[in-house]
């Protein structure tokens, strides 16, 4: 019974594990694609300027 419960507290904190990996990863992908508009759009400012 009691390995039940272990096997289950192990994959829960497995599950979270993954689940703060992969919110990490999603901040740091919209964080450089923001990085790399605005980049672009002041690249395109100093064109027209």
């Amino acid at each position: 019974m009691e390995t039940d419960k272990t096997e289950a507290a192990g994959e829960n904190k497995n599950r979270k594990r993954w689940l703060k990996r992969l919110g990490i990863a999603g901040f740091m992908l919209f964080l450089i694609k923001g990085l790399v508009w605005l980049g672009i759009a002041f690249w395109a400012w100093m064109k027209l300027k």
